[in-house]
């Protein structure tokens, strides 16, 4: 089945609008993953908005499941991943003043750089993933650059799954078809929830990962996060 990673980045900032430590980072992800999750991700960034980098630093020492660590490949965010060494990097290419993520690599036009920032992953043992837009060429051009995965960017799909499944699905079937021709690795994430998820994993042949933040911290709010997870892990079973 596709495995779900719950990214956390939404309780940090929680915690961090009022100070201290409630909500726990560590104890959150604890239980996630006694809850079912198949894994963490968390996104820090250079002003440590939510995630810390001390929080990244800590995770490991509860994490029995993978640890999946996001963030744009600066200098301090590489030396971070290479010294945790996380089970997956995901590299995102966000401004430092981005409110999230908003766009996939240009795999063609960074291909140099992201083969010497894999390179150096890869040397310390670490999987990784770039994160894509749902563009057929892009996940051609990305297999130059050495990456285990890519991530497709989902936003598109969740705005459009509403007005019409079948066109909103078009383009990221065809990019997971590819990725599948070209030996990658799938993943997915942003905006995926639970009125989105079970139609994706259905129709995405290959999907490895979906990683869950936003809506699903959203969603707990309401039905409680061991079962708002349990929901998840139903949904991508299905197919």
């Amino acid at each position: 089945m596709t495995k779900l990673s719950v990214n956390i980045n939404k309780i940090a900032t929680l915690r961090n609008a009022r100070g201290g430590d409630q909500p726990n980072i560590l104890q959150v992800a604890k239980d996630a993953q006694e809850f079912g999750a198949h894994g963490i991700t968390v996104h820090p960034r250079p002003d440590e908005r939510h995630i810390t980098y001390q929080d990244a630093r800590e995770l490991p020492t509860v994490i029995t499941t993978e640890l999946n660590i996001e963030g744009n490949p600066i200098p301090k965010f590489i030396d971070m991943v290479c010294a945790i060494k996380p089970h997956q990097v995901t590299l995102v290419p966000d401004a430092p003043d981005a409110i999230t993520s908003n766009a996939g690599w240009d795999t063609e036009a960074n291909c140099d750089f992201l083969k010497e920032v894999i390179q150096e992953l890869k040397q310390q043992g670490i999987r990784t993933s770039i994160f894509l837009d749902s563009d057929a060429a892009q996940v051609e051009a990305a297999v130059k650059t050495g990456t285990d995965r890519i991530e497709l960017y989902t936003k598109a799909y969740a705005q459009e799954y509403s007005k019409n499944p079948a066109k909103a699905i078009a383009p990221f079937v065809e990019a997971a078809t590819k990725a599948q021709e070209v030996g990658l690795g799938l993943n997915a994430g942003h905006d995926l929830s639970l009125d989105n998820i079970a139609f994706f994993a259905q129709q995405l042949p290959g999907l490895l990962e979906v990683s869950i933040g936003h809506a699903l911290i959203c969603e707990s709010l309401y039905f409680g996060l061991e079962n708002v997870i349990n929901q998840y892990i139903s949904k991508l079973s299905t197919h």
